[in-house]
């Protein structure tokens, strides 16, 4: 594993390119654009002011810089670099902006959600779309690309409605039996819309593309309900994560539920490994160290890790929430399925420091990640079911069926991964710092 030096970035902003090959970053009101594979500089373009969001277009030919508290939005081209595009949304304001599918339209949503702008590239037409909704995830493309859903509400009551992105014409608007709908999401075959009410109301609402209500689910009532949703890449599968700590899994024929997951504090499932981080500090004899090399050297004083197997049955620490307060840190805030399916990801909030491990083959617990602080993000690599996770200290941790590894970041400074996500060849991790930025490189199989 092989790491490169590290590099300015701001807000988090840092993005590879769909085609793989760029690196755009910004920093401030400068956006970046380097050669993923030798990080050379190809093009430096300036923003009116500082970056609040960024995105590449899907073929990978342009850049969308919005600055929300300006109203404005930006678009840069990779190919014609002196070519740009400035969309100034006035009084009205600017809350979010994205890329349709196309790579040549721009959604942006108002304040206070009044309408979202469909601005058009190519002839510069815009069109107006009105009455979203204000919810945790209102739009959502189908992964063709070919497919706008999005959550509207009027007269106090939820609708969805379903745009051919092409010409953008409304194909369905039908209303949902939803109290207040929180979510829409389209399974990755474009075949299948879900869309989940509130975390007041345990629901779960399965449309097709006609806007027919295929089936409902609800696990429980009177008790907080949904926190997390995941369609599994083949579609076969969904998965609801809840306050109540459980993940229900649900079937793609029957729509009913095929397997609930507790996440219990108390493991003891024989065919279930636990990786439990212990940490070391290494003994510096300090008659030896002089103040200049503790300056120069703070790499003397860094802890060390490494995984061990526990013995069970294994206590999960557990932190008691405050159910008096909005929002409690309980339950299942994320849930993710490995590329090929097999299996699933999962953190509970009231067990911060763990990661859960399911196989979906045998429906059960494949392994539990114990680790020294809270879990701060966690991706699946792209091609193969290999588990990269970060806890906000200078470490980067893997996990596969292999076993789990704790790596050091080597870079220079007080470098500490906030986030990190996978290039999409799955050769390469993009590591998030505070206001930096750094490349992990994974041995391939050639070079073993």
């Amino acid at each position: 594993m092989n790491f490169s030096e590290v590099f300015k970035q701001s807000n988090q902003l840092c993005k590879v390119s769909p085609d793989g090959k760029y690196l755009a970053t910004c920093v401030q009101y400068r956006l970046v654009v380097r050669d993923v594979n030798t990080l050379a500089i190809l093009q430096l373009y300036t923003c009116l002011d500082q970056v609040a969001h960024m995105e590449w277009s899907s073929d990978s030919l342009f850049i969308l810089c919005a600055m929300y508290k300006r109203g404005l939005v930006q678009v840069w081209s990779l190919e014609q670099p002196e070519w740009h595009c400035k969309i100034d949304e006035g009084s009205i304001g600017l809350l979010s902006s994205r890329w349709s599918p196309d790579g040549r339209h721009i959604l942006n949503t108002t304040e206070f959600h009044l309408r979202i702008t469909v601005w058009s590239l190519c002839n510069k037409s815009v069109s107006y779309i009105k009455y979203p909704k204000a919810c945790q995830k209102g739009l959502d493309f189908s992964a063709d690309g070919r497919y706008m859903a999005l959550a509207e509400r009027r007269d106090c009551k939820d609708y969805i409605s379903i745009f051919v992105c092409d010409d953008w014409h409304l194909l369905r608007h039908f209303e949902t039996e939803t109290q207040d709908l929180a979510g829409v999401e389209w399974s990755p075959n474009g075949c299948v819309l879900a869309v989940w009410d509130s975390c007041l109301e345990y629901k779960m609402l399965l449309y097709s593309l006609d806007g027919r209500l295929l089936s409902t689910y609800s696990a429980y009532e009177w008790s907080l309900g949904i926190k997390s949703v995941a369609w599994s890449p083949s579609s076969q599968f969904l998965a609801i994560g809840s306050y109540d700590e459980k993940v229900r899994i649900l079937n793609h024929i029957t729509w009913k539920k095929l397997v609930e997951f507790e996440h219990p504090a108390t493991i003891t499932s024989s065919k279930a490994v636990v990786f439990k981080e212990v940490e070391k500090r290494p003994v510096v004899g300090t008659e030896n160290v002089s103040i200049h090399q503790i300056t120069l050297d703070s790499s003397l004083f860094n802890t060390q890790s490494k995984y061990e197997i526990a013995s069970l049955p294994v206590q999960v620490t557990v932190v008691k929430p405050d159910l008096d307060r909005a929002n409690p840190k309980i339950g299942i805030s994320a849930v993710a399925f490995s590329a090929d399916n097999r299996y699933l990801a999962t953190k509970n909030d009231n067990m911060p420091q763990s990661l859960w491990v399911w196989d979906m083959q045998r429906l059960g617990l494949q392994a539990v990640l114990e680790q020294t602080a809270p879990v701060r993000c966690f991706v699946w690599d792209p091609r193969k079911p290999r588990l990269a996770l970060c806890t906000g200290n200078a470490k980067v941790y893997l996990w596969s069926l292999a076993g789990c590894v704790s790596v050091k970041v080597p870079a220079e400074g007080n470098f500490q991964v906030q986030s990190l996500f996978w290039h999409g060849s799955g050769d390469s991790l993009v590591l998030l710092g505070k206001d930096q930025i750094c490349l992990c490189y994974m041995a391939t199989d050639e070079e073993k």
